[in-house]
């Protein structure tokens, strides 16, 4: 296994690893603030970087059953949010290939 090299993005907010501040997306690929992940408020993202995706898995939600991914920070490692692979719910399609963070997880860097 290689060195990993981390994308380092610019813009006015950019939220970051709370545990180590690595980079991770920008207030600009922000969709929304009205989600709630595992451990409270989350957002949802259009794109993220310095994620590495765990495995798919299908699980049930509060909006149905969708079938997603774990995300993992590249530097330390610890657990994000997770990414929508698949919505059953045609509803719920709207979601598919877009990221949750868990707001408790985020900081703001600069």
């Amino acid at each position: 296994m290689g060195m990993s090299y981390r994308q380092y993005l610019a813009g006015a907010r950019i939220y970051g690893c709370s545990t180590c501040k690595t980079h991770l997306a920008t207030i600009h690929s922000m969709l929304s603030r009205a989600f709630n992940g595992q451990h409270g408020r989350a957002y949802l993202f259009e794109g993220v970087v310095n994620v590495v995706e765990g495995k798919p898995c299908d699980r049930q939600m509060t909006t149905g059953n969708h079938t997603v991914r774990d995300i993992y920070c590249i530097k330390c490692g610890v657990t994000l949010g997770w990414k929508y692979d698949k919505a059953y719910d045609p509803s719920q399609k709207y979601k598919e290939g877009k990221y949750i963070l868990e707001r408790n997880l985020l900081v703001d860097v600069q």
